[in-house]
């Protein structure tokens, strides 16, 4: 592996490497050109191309545009913003020259890459204190990979995390929850999860539970999971300021909040009106914090996500007596065009300014260090202190957890969802073009929300959108309380009964999709990569995706259109996906399609010499029955499958072989089949098609 480090000032340790890497000399620093206070810069081609940056805005190609790394409470994800929730620190450049690039730093960073300048690539840290890491390799795939064994493996899911959820702000109680369960099993719709939002909890309060609106919860949350649901609450960083509330008390008792410049614990407003930030940069504090999970974890609880953690503020006392002070004298005021928009930006500035940023501080091993000095790390800390937590309460459980901020590191302790979008095409179209760049930061658990959180969905968008969500590790439909309900359910019947068949979908390829991720966390792969990392000599098509090793998919993401066209690198099985059970397959040469997709339909390409596996579907991922697996090859010369699968609730991943390996040999006018599968194989039978490059298919049964 070879990666050199560069130390620029004195960098906290934000603990997202977990190599020890030895410094090297500034001098014998390659590709990257030192300037002016630590400027980093690097001269672009014209047809160079940028790749990483994980949760941010616009394509695959990053190149043309300028990020600042700094996780913002930010919803409008148009092509205008510079960042989004998330500070994920890594770049690979791609080129005449092909390296990768990680900048630790809990601060801000700026990647100006080809905006200022077009040929200029120039990074800049503000606090000019951060390490530089240069990752080397021969191909994307070996740099992705070596930047990933250089900060740790990905956490990995439990199985059930990969069914589907749905999710809303607005269900305010049990009843509300029973009627969306109803509606899934009414519908025959398979369901495994529902998130429960803000409205669960005694008036915005942590690690409590509205007793009026959700009485007996523990029945509650057994009941469903005896029907294979499990209910996911979320946590929020504020902590109400109350006496009497556990939480605040002994936060304040013991110190456990961030402070103010007279050392009072910092007071900014989030949900419950007034609260504290605890200061998860301590270790104390994460322990602390984690250890409140368990109030739900012995409610029968087995999932959360964590929200807000930027952290959001929506004002501070200081912020907002400035702007009422600003309204107040305005009051009889004949308002010209540039004093109305003052006054008007006054009010939509309020919430998550840079000045309320630098008016709290950390206790970092001993140490008080301003809070935008290492804003980066707070959500990434959050989620740690829960998943550190986690490791306690039951050391040999996986537990669902998924954050909104996230900077690497956090990636070894849980997944993230990419924020509160909208119901928009572009937002379809940009949850495409964010995973590969997730997962070559190392967040391979990850999703958006299906069929956009803000704004109201039509009914094509969220087929169009659930056909892309099948395929990524969270698949779940989430959406604001203001909104047009959003459940599959709640749509006209032919849009329902498309619905149902694409979650069907879903479950049919769990078999494929837990055993592409479960490899691609534990080999430190990508599950969602761009074309080029396995055909680099092409040119990279940012809206065709690779999901695991066997299949491309081109999701359709416009507004009634009933077809695309699609780039073929070499010859593929078309599928034109409508039911995983009606199977029709053509090969496609290499080079330019068009394809038509009607709405119903999922386009799935098989790629020369990879395999397909696919089971069945059930009501929730506790009751699939995978003995029995469909294996679909697309053989030229000889295709290969490593069939992955555990009981995906304990860590024993680690200690368990592949269930099955499959080579398939093409001999002649026949083919030699060679199966291995360990003792006690799960599966004990498989259904082969073989389809040749011309099309013709080929039958056997398999059993094990």
């Amino acid at each position: 592996m070879d990666i050199k480090k560069f130390c620029f000032g004195s960098v906290m340790n934000t603990e997202a490497v977990v190599l020890d890497i030895k410094e090297s000399n500034k001098n014998d620093m390659p590709y990257l050109k030192i300037g002016f206070q630590n400027e980093l810069t690097y001269e672009l081609k014209k047809k160079d191309i940028i790749y990483g940056l994980g949760e941010n805005v616009r394509g695959i190609n990053k190149k043309g545009w300028i990020y600042e790394s700094f996780c913002s409470d930010e919803f409008e994800h148009t092509e205008d913003r510079k960042s989004i929730y998330a500070a994920h620190n890594f770049l690979i450049l791609q080129g005449s020259e092909i390296f990768g690039v990680f900048i630790d730093c809990p601060g801000k960073v700026i990647f100006d890459l080809g905006y200022t300048k077009g040929d200029l690539m120039c990074i800049k840290v503000p606090e000019n204190n951060f390490d530089l890491y240069i990752i080397q390799g021969n191909s994307l795939k070996e740099i992705a990979k070596n930047f990933r064994e250089l900060v740790g493996k990905s956490y990995i899911a439990p199985k059930w995390a990969f069914g589907y959820q749905q999710s809303r702000w607005g269900y305010k109680n049990k009843e509300d929850i029973l009627n969306v369960v109803e509606g899934f099993k009414k519908n025959d719709i398979p369901i495994d999860g529902v998130c429960l939002d803000i409205d669960y909890m005694e008036r915005f309060k942590d690690f409590t539970i509205d007793k009026e609106k959700f009485g007996d919860f523990e029945n509650f949350v057994k009941n469903l999971k005896s029907q294979g649901i499990r209910l996911i609450p979320i946590i929020d960083a504020g902590v109400k300021i109350e006496k009497g509330y556990d939480v605040y008390d002994e936060g304040v008792e013991n110190g456990y909040f961030c402070v103010d410049k007279n050392n009072k614990p910092f007071v900014a407003a989030v949900w419950p009106g007034k609260v504290h930030f605890p200061d998860f940069l301590n270790e104390d504090v994460r322990a602390w914090f984690g250890e409140k999970y368990k109030y739900l974890i012995d409610k029968g609880i087995e999932g959360f996500w964590n929200d807000m953690n930027e952290p959001a503020i929506f004002y501070t006392e200081k912020s907002l007596k400035q702007v009422v002070d600003k309204a107040y004298e305005s009051k009889d005021k004949n308002l010209d065009v540039h004093s109305f928009f003052e006054l008007n930006d006054s009010f939509l500035s309020i919430s998550n300014r840079m000045e309320d940023y630098k008016s709290f501080y950390h206790r970092v091993h001993g140490k008080i260090i301003r809070h935008d000095k290492v804003h980066n790390l707070y959500g990434y800390n959050m989620t740690r202190a829960a998943a550190e937590a986690f490791e306690k309460i039951a050391p040999n459980k996986r537990f669902l957890i998924f954050s909104r901020s996230s900077a690497i590191g956090m990636h070894r302790y849980g997944g993230i969802w990419t924020g509160d979008n909208k119901a928009w095409w572009s937002s379809l179209e940009l949850n495409i073009k964010m995973m590969p760049n997730l997962n070559i930061c190392g967040f391979i658990y990850s999703g958006a929300d299906t069929g956009g959180f803000a704004c109201d969905c039509t009914e094509d968008l969220l087929i169009r959108w659930n056909e892309f969500s099948m395929f990524t590790p969270l698949y779940r439909n989430h959406s604001a309380n203001d909104t047009r309900n959003q459940e599959p359910y709640s749509f006209s019947p032919s849009t329902t009964s498309a619905l149902r068949t694409i979650i069907e979908n879903r479950y049919a390829y769990i078999p494929y999709i837990y055993s592409e991720y479960m490899k691609a966390c534990m080999e430190n792969e990508c599950y969602f990569k761009p074309m080029t990392f396995e055909y680099e000599d092409d040119n990279l098509i940012e809206d065709q995706l690779l999901v695991g090793d066997s299949l491309m998919i081109a999701p359709v993401y416009k507004q009634n259109a009933f077809g695309r066209y699609v780039y073929l690198p070499e010859e593929m099985v078309f599928w034109n996906m409508v039911s995983y059970q009606n199977r029709s397959f053509q090969v496609l040469p290499k080079g330019h399609h068009y394809i038509e997709v009607e709405l119903e339909a999922t386009p799935i390409f098989i790629r020369k010499d990879k395999i397909l596996v696919l089971g069945k579907h059930s009501s929730c991922v506790d009751y699939l029955d995978n003995k029995e697996l469909d294996l679909i090859a697309f053989v030229d010369e000889r295709a290969c499958y490593n069939y992955y699968d555990d009981d995906g609730i304990t860590k024993e991943y680690n200690n368990q072989d592949f269930q099955f390996k499959i080579s398939i040999e093409k001999k002649d006018n026949d083919y030699e089949i060679d199966l291995y599968a360990i003792e006690n194989c799960i599966v004990k039978k498989l259904n082969l098609t073989i389809i040749d490059t011309q099309g013709k298919e080929f039958k056997k049964e398999l059993f094990i």
